[in-house]
């Protein structure tokens, strides 16, 4: 549906009643000059520069942008000021709610609006990684005719989130967390500015550092904690936050944790490379955001199984044993529980003598493989089972291991272009020592021949 970002019916009632909005949305930008933080992005002659319409360009119109950043880091503040700014013609989706027959719509009404008044659309679509590939598809020929300037927001990796053909004909726009100082401006700004408290509460420094704490870099839950701050001291007739308010009113600080956006993957990510680097407490830190934001254990679980064949493999061959037990005990046991049996294979890990050999072997063997390093297999190993293989030479020649002393027959086993190569080196930590000294004895009884 086409409008600004705020009805104007809802904007004549904010008028009257100021709480009727969240401080949040009453202390959005009014123009790129307010936004606080991106620094990076609002330079002269940046993309978003131009979609307001400063500096010109001549020939070379906006560009549609995809901006790509944490929630609270501004991407629907930046189409708000957009919106608020330009004398085009301005429509908001959220493909939450939206689909193919609204995109159809839009670009309809843009390519009329263009013909018949000369005005452009700028289309601002949030969320645009809950998109299909056949909803991301019905945009392509819009914003590749420019029919429509492509405002789209994720908090999604878009190169997995995106189709290709979209990123190619749009800029990507890389939104960072907002810093410490980006959010006490904005603390203060809020507590003195009349579209926000209006100076009807003071802000201590114990309690603004709180605040900062909370926010973990995201605008939208500083100002919702900070509302909710000085809504409890106005009604105990305080005009000062006090810590102890602000704790009572907030209950607990937020867990800085997306279930499914980067931080789902940057967080289980630190996990592993803590399991890897033998740091049990960071491990088990990482673990714990996780179980506190709600994760999935079964995806926890997943990837301790992972870990236990990437990074430990033979030097502790029980370690994928305690991390299959751990994703079957999870499953059927869930959380709270399963928070116990996490905890005990991430230990486990952790503390595990560490070889990533099992790794880098198949990867050096899939390099040959990919690099046409093949050829044929030697014909003593082809199947002999079948009618006339034996014609074919096919089992000729070839030595049953079973039958000879020490149970090695000294046979070429690879193809001739990998033949005499070395993919798997044992690690000398924890049990894969042993493995590295059978293996020596091995080699060289498969050699002699």
């Amino acid at each position: 549906m086409e409008h600004d970002l705020f009805t104007a019916a809802a904007e004549d009632r904010a008028e009257r009643v100021p709480a009727a909005r969240p401080l949040a949305v009453r202390m959005r930008p009014q123009n790129l000059d307010e936004v606080l933080g991106q620094r990076h992005l609002l330079r002269p002659g940046s993309p978003l520069r131009r979609l307001v319409g400063e500096g010109g360009g001549g020939p070379a119109g906006p560009s549609s942008v995809i901006l790509w950043g944490p929630p609270g880091t501004g991407k629907t503040t930046l189409a708000y000021v957009v919106s608020q700014a330009t004398e085009k013609r301005f429509v908001e989706l959220s493909a939450i709610t939206a689909g193919v027959k609204e995109v159809r719509a839009v670009i309809d009404g843009a390519r009329r609006s263009s013909g018949g008044f000369g005005k452009e659309t700028v289309l601002f679509l949030d969320e645009i990684h809950r998109f299909s590939k056949a909803q991301q598809d019905s945009l392509l020929p819009a914003v590749e005719n420019r029919w429509v300037t492509l405002i789209a927001a994720t908090t999604e990796n878009p190169y997995f989130s995106v189709i290709s053909p979209l990123l190619s004909r749009s800029l990507l726009l890389t939104l960072e967390s907002l810093t410490e100082d980006d959010l006490r401006g904005l603390l203060r700004r809020a507590v003195a500015d009349e579209r926000g408290l209006g100076g009807a509460v003071t802000l201590p420094e114990e309690t603004e550092a709180h605040l900062l704490r909370i926010a973990g870099g995201d605008a939208r839950r500083a100002l919702t904690a900070l509302e909710a701050g000085a809504g409890a001291a106005l009604s105990e007739g305080e005009s000062e936050i006090a810590l102890a308010t602000l704790e009572a009113a907030v209950d607990r600080a937020a867990v800085a944790y997306d279930r499914d956006g980067d931080q789902h993957y940057d967080v289980a990510s630190a996990l592993i490379k803590s399991i890897r680097g033998s740091d049990v407490d960071a491990a088990l830190h990482y673990l714990a955001r996780m179980i506190e934001a709600g994760e999935d254990p079964r995806f926890i679980a997943r990837r301790l199984m992972i870990s236990a064949s990437e990074d430990i493999g033979l030097a502790d061959p029980t370690a994928l044993t305690t991390a299959v037990a751990a994703a079957q005990a999870v499953a059927l046991i869930g959380f709270p529980e399963a928070a116990i049996t996490l905890s005990q294979a991430t230990i486990a890990l952790a503390l595990a003598p560490k070889s990533n050999a099992a790794v880098v072997a198949i990867g050096a063997a899939q390099a040959d493989v990919r690099a046409g390093l093949a050829g044929p297999v030697p014909a003593h190993l082809r199947d002999s089972h079948y009618k006339g293989a034996q014609k074919l030479g096919h089992g000729a020649e070839y030595q049953y291991p079973h039958d000879l002393p020490g149970g090695i027959a000294a046979q070429q086993y690879a193809p001739d272009a990998v033949d005499g190569k070395r993919y798997y080196q044992p690690t000398r930590h924890g049990a894969e020592a042993r493995y590295a000294d059978v293996l020596e004895r091995v080699r060289e009884r498969l050699t002699d021949r």
